[in-house]
């Protein structure tokens, strides 16, 4: 038996050898495109994401929507998002560590990917490999998930440097012990101070905020074995430990050089301002860019870490004031 010749195509394309998207005639087109304009109507995101399973939407999680630091990180991945039609959906952890799964799990079901912030440990964050969603993490990390970060511990090895240069010997560090990076940014000061047999004072604050910043001062200050400088764990301390040490009668540098870390945008008109920035705003867009590219099927399970730079301003000076015994 003879096979018969396909049949020729007149009045339209057939479906096996067109390759545009026009499914009517061009008249036909043209009034479904009027009555279109004229009803004024929308597709409706969420009925599309029902059929394709993608919503154009990223997740992301920051610690605390009032510091500056994180206004930086969200800024950044918004920017790449919108070039690339995504809506961001921001949810704040509110610094609080028992919130942080459910508030994720929760988010994970909205989007198509993550951008988290976090500060539970490695072992406790092994559920978000789980989430069947791609995540890109705010940190450093051992977990087998890509992530965009800082070298903290280089941060706090070039402060110290700094004010070492400047002669100061007693330089203390206040930090934020919860904060998963607090130990190496500690390791960061020790480390440099030991290089010329000293060592750092530690003091803690319960919290990386103004509030907890003024509450600190006081212990550091009016300690008899008061500090030449102190390296703060970020500016939000910085700014308001400079200022309650003001209402104790001292005034930075003279007194004490004063550094922080994050170069928030507005530390450049305090005066005096903090000294180490952290490139928050392209730490955001980075990560954007990864998890962006995860979900165009390029995964990258490369681990950046962002250089500090230090940015020296008005809160640091040349120590005038003895070591006390």
């Amino acid at each position: 038996m003879t096979s018969r010749p396909p049949r020729a195509c007149r009045s339209r394309p057939c479906p096996s050898t067109s390759t545009g998207a026009q499914r009517f005639s061009a008249p036909v087109e043209a009034k479904l495109k009027q009555a279109i304009e004229q009803l004024g109507y929308r597709s409706n995101p969420l009925a599309r994401s029902m059929i394709t399973g993608r919503t154009r939407t990223i997740g992301l999680t920051i610690l605390d929507i009032s510091n500056p630091h994180f206004t930086n990180v969200v800024k950044g991945p918004n920017r790449i998002a919108l070039r690339h039609d995504y809506t961001l959906l921001l949810v704040d952890i509110d610094e609080n560590q028992a919130h942080e799964r459910p508030l994720i799990e929760a988010l994970a079901q909205r989007v198509d990917g993550l951008l988290v912030s976090s500060r539970l440990p490695d072992e406790q964050a092994h559920w978000m490999l789980d989430l069947d969603k791609p995540v890109v993490l705010l940190r450093n990390a051992e977990l087998p998930i890509p992530s965009v970060s800082i070298n903290s511990r280089l941060a706090t090895y070039m402060l110290a440097r700094h004010l070492l240069d400047l002669g100061h010997r007693h330089i203390a560090y206040l930090g934020f012990e919860h904060a998963r990076i607090n130990d190496e940014r500690i390791r960061g000061a020790h480390d440099c101070l030991a290089e010329a047999g000293l060592e750092p004072d530690v003091y803690e604050a319960h919290a990386p905020t103004s509030l907890a910043s003024k509450q600190a001062c006081s212990r550091v200050m009016l300690w008899p074995q008061r500090p030449q400088a102190v390296i703060c764990y970020n500016d939000l301390i910085a700014l308001d430990f400079m200022k309650e040490t003001a209402s104790l009668g001292l005034r930075v540098p003279r007194d004490v050089s004063v550094t922080g870390i994050d170069n928030v945008p507005y530390g450049a008109y305090a005066a005096p301002g903090p000294t180490v920035d952290i490139q928050s705003e392209k730490m955001g867009e980075l990560a954007m860019q990864k998890l962006i590219d995860a979900l165009a099927g390029h995964a990258d399970s490369v681990n950046f870490m962002f250089e500090p730079r230090l940015i020296v301003r008005e809160s640091t000076a040349a120590c005038t004031t003895t070591v006390h015994a």
